[in-house]
């Protein structure tokens, strides 16, 4: 193996690790933190007696194009490289980073409905947000769908993906400090079904050791429980499922899988999560209880933009052909997206910072009120994605943003941006915040 004596390089617990710059930050990309036969436990990967050569952007896991989102997110999906050896991560630090320097870690679990996505995605791109902020951002890559999140009964876990996350964190806690980051303050970041992941390791016994802070945006917290009927239809969709059967085939049974969740109400928006009761989460009873109990070890942000439903009232032909009904049908479409998004996201978050207050941490609750001039989506879910990352043009090739100008979204995401810094840096922030149309944030 041979590379440029100028890369940057970091000698780290996991090896001799070889990044590259990329303007104002550097970057290392696509390292092995575990590796997993399918459905099998993730095992951390060993030290390495080579230099590792992380100059590629971490593979996404197999999954299921939805021709809905890519309404909204282009053709960004295309880019990605898929293969079952996805447990991989990406770090980003200053490029002006002095050795001894101890900078605040953000580790960001991607969304999907845990069915689509990675770490690597071109929106997700933390240049902005490192080089204002100066923090060490670590974007995961995990297993979605059939792969990492249903399980079979007496057979493959259920929860291989928050395992795989639970092995990325500790490779953090290991080596993150090769990179200029401070393992004593690790702030988890997820949006949609990373959010929910995150909220769901609060529950893991002795995962607070592996962060001290989290940040949940529109975490879907009014859809994970009483689901043990679902998953059983799921179940029995899937059928029989082998490690040696022809990827094809795994991803043809999802398709199936799917479609028998339906049918189970709200739950069935997001059929694919985490299961109570399986390792490594406590039953369901408990889950209350084991939220109050971490409460004064972790610091919480949580929160939902205002209108997060009409993100799938948009892209869904049936609520569209709802809001086109003459006389009622725009209002009736309004009080839906209001009800969902107030059962799905924003009340589910509220009673979470509330009970966090309650036995004894910090907890701040914030809800996202930007909207693009020109786009149909408002206030919806993931509008607030592109005020901490991205670039214009992984954004420029979406509908999401509308009018707005690279120049409008970066003004009022520079405040977010600092914000967010912030707490990653103390877990406190003095509130109340008012950003008048971007966002406002209380402590519970």
């Amino acid at each position: 193996m041979t590379f440029s004596p100028e890369a940057p390089q970091f000698q780290a617990p996991a090896g001799l690790i070889v990044g590259w710059r990329d303007g104002a930050v550097v970057r290392a990309t696509g390292i092995r933190y575990a590796r997993a036969e399918r459905f099998g436990l993730p095992v951390a990967e060993p030290a390495a007696t080579t230099p590792i050569l992380a100059t590629t952007p971490a593979p996404a896991c197999p999954q299921v194009a939805d021709p809905l989102l890519d309404q909204v997110l282009g053709k960004l999906f295309a880019t990605l490289r898929y293969t079952e050896d996805c447990l991989r991560l990406s770090l980003t630090l200053p490029a002006d980073w002095q050795p001894g320097e101890q900078l605040p870690v953000l580790v960001w679990v991607h969304g999907g409905s845990y069915v689509t996505g990675a770490g690597d995605l071109p929106l997700y791109d933390p240049a902005t947000l490192v080089q204002e902020q100066r923090v060490v951002f670590v974007a995961v890559t995990y297993r979605l769908g059939l792969l990492g999140f249903l399980g079979t009964e007496g057979g493959s876990p259920p929860n291989l993906g928050l395992l795989d996350v639970l092995a990325a964190l500790r490779w953090v806690q290991y080596n993150v400090a090769a990179f200029g980051g401070d393992p004593r303050c690790v702030t988890l970041l997820g949006h949609s079904s990373g959010a929910d992941a995150i909220a769901q390791l609060l529950l893991v016994s002795g995962s607070t050791s592996l962060f001290r802070r989290v940040i949940l945006h529109s975490a879907p917290l009014g859809l994970t429980r009483h689901r043990q009927a679902m998953i059983r239809a799921m179940r029995r969709a899937a059928g029989s499922l082998r490690p040696t059967d022809a990827l094809s085939n795994v991803l043809a049974r999802e398709q199936n899988v799917v479609k028998a969740a339906q049918g189970f109400g709200l739950k069935s928006a997001m059929p694919f999560g985490p299961q109570y009761g399986a390792l490594p989460l406590p039953p369901e009873a408990t889950i209350e209880r084991g939220w109050t109990a971490v409460a004064p070890h972790v610091d919480v942000l949580i929160g939902a933009t205002a209108e997060e439903t009409r993100f799938f009232a948009v892209i869904d032909p049936t609520f569209s052909r709802l809001a086109r009904l003459p006389l009622l049908g725009r209002g009736l479409s309004r009080l839906l997206i209001w009800i969902s998004s107030y059962l799905i996201y924003k009340g589910p978050a509220r009673t979470f910072a509330r009970r966090h207050a309650r036995g004894g941490g910090r907890a701040y609750e914030f809800r996202i009120h930007y909207q693009a001039p020109g786009s149909p989506f408002g206030a919806a879910h993931v509008v607030d994605l592109p005020l901490l990352l991205g670039t214009p043009t992984s954004w420029a090739t979406t509908p999401l943003l509308g009018q707005a100008t690279w120049e409008q979204v970066n003004q009022a995401g520079r405040q977010v941006r600092q914000l967010w810094a912030d707490f990653a840096r103390t877990g406190s922030l003095l509130t109340p915040v008012i950003i008048p149309g971007v966002l406002c944030i209380k402590q519970a």
